[in-house]
């Protein structure tokens, strides 16, 4: 059997200085207006340095001897060069891409001298998301050489003849298909073949055809599409729809490649498991499809007698003679997310979500594992997920990881977790969080020497957990969840004693998804969000988590989705997505205040409840609201937090913790008005009671 190394970024140690050590900003003094004798408000400020460090990761594409590795969710985005012979990183370039870039899009030439890289980006600036870069002289950085206008390139393909064609997607516009012509440097929109669909995940191309694949895994629901694939005649310019009849109820077209005159196809899974296909390309209408028991078919290689594929639970090969499905058994370590699977010599080598390449003897069944770290790969911050505190320590998700740092000696270990931690809470001692994509809730126990497992599963349409709420009266910890593919969402419930799950589908109704939960007395509170330009928004119900009964709802009568709730006293708090807040009183069920806070919060935001009020982060801002007038007060101005997909705040013995910048910070705020209550007291629970 060949050994295989652990890798080490799955416990990657990054240097910290114990907590209170580096307080960057000091003590901020702030005075607030009063009355005579009343306590002076002060905030305090301690940098705790960086939040997650690592190599991520989101492609992988073997060239020659080299696998070509794309970075996710770090700045800045860069491609490494991994040499397969001698399993080092031999080459690096960096993308001038924008704010908090991946790049998910790799594809070579046919000669294998120039390597094409697709970025997407969270927010669009106007900059160039299509670079070339020269693999005879790596040492020269890779070139700019067009933009499509759909922001996000999540998939190229390469034509035998050279030209470059991309899909991808931007948020309200239905996707195309675009061309890059090397010869004259010029991009080329090469038309929309389906106004419905929201994202593009899929291209491939033969000399004469185009395969266009795409689909609603992103805002799904209402009049989105589901599973779409076109070919487009390369000349007379013309879609043709070509789905396999098996394969339109799938969500998304996820994965297509061109395999000895055969179209291979894999989709996302939603309510169904996902499915592979194999399609003449001579004759369209001839294919076989085969049903998996995933949730996704990607990063497809092939050799003589196989097709393999990726999936959320490993490798997976189909059989080319009797058209049936086996897992690709191996001796080695869990793959996690793949983000690259190729084939060379008898064995296949994977890219992994978590740092690492895999290089798997089929026939032997053994493996070899680098880690991309040690083999010379920069780690830097990533902009981070949720965030949890409690029992001396604080976490923070991210790609394939969780953070947890020491408060006691400031040590940083990063645990393997597959996807991304979206929200989380320590409940006595333990961790539970969120997992996305489809992950369910996963469980971390600090005082067991395990990596985070997972407490429970739920259907893989109900993909997404947004918030996360610690319920001390039924014992039972509340997840609100987005279903990317269907719409609306669900609320979950999961009780830790006992191990028992629950799962509440649209809560709300069948178009809101679950951005918010809050609690108090037993009742839980959802917010609803509305990822379509039209129908209903920022409804509150309350509802018994116990049984799922609804007891009241609300029509708070806002023009943007709620972005967080908290509850304080008989108050409930809310921010949208708009920067408004709203005050429901929960004995009345009644609005008793409406505020326009836009300029400390626009967009995503979170709410806490701490020292008798209730405190809020935006993308910008901490800040928090007086108990009594519900006016708003900067707590720490500027505070940037490097958020992947909305901020977070937490609290732990009477400290607030979240991002500024890419560094985790704590923060002891003591306002005038504050009942002097501490985080820890029973009132105000942070590391949550079994």
């Amino acid at each position: 059997m060949t050994p295989f190394s652990s890798p080490s970024r799955r416990r990657l140690l990054q240097a910290g200085g114990a907590f209170g050590l580096a307080t960057a900003a000091g003590t901020l003094l702030a005075p607030r207006a009063g009355a005579a004798g009343a306590a002076t408000a002060t905030t305090k400020v301690t940098d705790l340095g960086p939040g997650l460090v690592q190599f991520s990761l989101m492609s992988g594409l073997l060239v020659g001897d080299t696998v070509y590795i794309g970075s996710r969710n770090m700045r800045p985005a860069s491609v490494i060069g991994f040499h397969l012979p001698s399993r080092t990183v031999v080459s690096r370039t960096v993308l001038d891409a924008g704010p908090e870039p991946s790049v998910q899009a790799l594809a070579a030439d046919p000669t294998g001298r120039y390597l094409y890289v697709g970025v997407l980006v969270k927010a669009d600036q106007g900059g160039p998301n299509l670079y070339r870069w020269d693999l005879k002289t790596p040492e020269t950085p890779a070139l700019a050489v067009g933009r499509t206008e759909d922001r996000d390139i999540r998939d190229l393909a390469v034509a035998p003849d050279g030209t470059v064609y991309a899909v991808g997607g931007v948020p309200g516009k239905a996707p195309s298909l675009w061309e890059y012509d090397p010869s004259t440097g010029t991009v080329t929109d090469r038309g929309v073949p389906d106004p419905k669909v929201t994202l593009a995940r899929a291209v491939a191309a033969s000399d004469t055809t185009v395969f266009f694949g795409a689909g609603s895994v992103l805002a799904g629901g209402g009049g989105a599409s589901k599973a779409s694939l076109y070919a487009f005649d390369r000349t007379t310019h013309a879609f043709t729809p070509i789905v396999p009849k098996e394969m339109e109820k799938d969500p998304s077209l996820r994965e297509l490649a061109v395999v000895d005159r055969h179209l291979v196809v894999g989709t996302s899974g939603g309510v169904d498991p996902a499915k592979l296909a194999v399609m003449d390309l001579d004759d369209l209408s001839s294919y076989t499809v085969v049903p998996t028991e995933g949730t996704v078919v990607k990063t497809l290689a092939a050799d003589a007698d196989r097709i393999y594929f990726a999936s959320e639970s490993g490798l997976h090969a189909y059989a080319k003679a009797d058209r049936t499905l086996s897992p690709v058994e191996f001796d080695g370590p869990d793959l996690g997310e793949i983000w690259g699977v190729d084939h060379v010599d008898g064995k296949l080598v994977v890219v992994s979500a978590y740092g690492f390449v895999a290089e798997i003897d089929v026939a032997a069944r053994t493996s070899v594992v680098t880690d991309l770290h040690e083999a010379g790969a920069e780690a830097g911050p990533q902009a981070g997920m949720g965030i949890a505190a409690g029992h001396g320590y604080v976490y923070l998700g991210g790609n394939g990881a969780i953070s947890r740092r020491d408060l006691r000696t400031g040590e940083v270990v990063n645990l393997p977790a597959p996807g991304e931690a979206k929200d989380a809470e320590v409940i006595g001692g333990i961790l539970y969080t969120g997992q996305y994509n489809a992950q369910g809730i996963w469980r971390y126990d600090p005082a067991r020497r395990r990596d985070p497992q997972q407490a429970a599963s739920f259907p893989s349409e109900q993909n997404r957990p947004l918030d996360t709420s610690w319920d001390p009266e039924n014992r039972l910890l509340l997840v609100g969840v987005q279903s990317d593919t269907e719409g609306g969402g669900a609320l979950w419930t999961y009780c830790p004693r006992k191990g028992r799950k629950a799962s509440y589908v649209n809560p709300i109704d069948d178009v809101q998804l679950v951005r918010a939960v809050a609690n108090r007395d037993g009742v839980a509170f959802l917010g609803g969000d509305n990822t379509s330009k039209e129908g209903p928004r920022a409804t509150v119900v309350a509802l018994d988590p116990v049984t799922g009964r609804e007891r009241w709802r609300l029509d708070t009568e806002q023009t943007a989705g709620v972005a967080a709730l908290a509850v304080q006293g008989r108050n409930l708090y809310g921010l949208t997505t708009k920067g408004a807040l709203f005050v429901v009183d929960v004995r009345t069920r009644k609005l008793v205040h409406t505020a326009d806070v836009s300029a400390v919060s626009k967009g995503f935001a979170a709410m806490v409840t701490h020292r008798g009020a209730v405190y809020g982060v935006s993308d910008t801002t901490l800040f928090r609201f007086h108990p009594k007038t519900f006016a708003v007060s900067t707590v720490v101005a500027g505070i940037n937090g490097a958020w992947y997909s909305g901020p977070h705040v937490n609290v732990y013995d009477g400290l607030l913790y979240t991002l500024r910048g890419h560094h985790l910070v704590a923060v002891d705020d003591r306002p005038s008005h504050g009942t002097g209550r501490r985080s820890g007291d029973p009132a105000f629970p942070a590391d949550g009671d079994l």
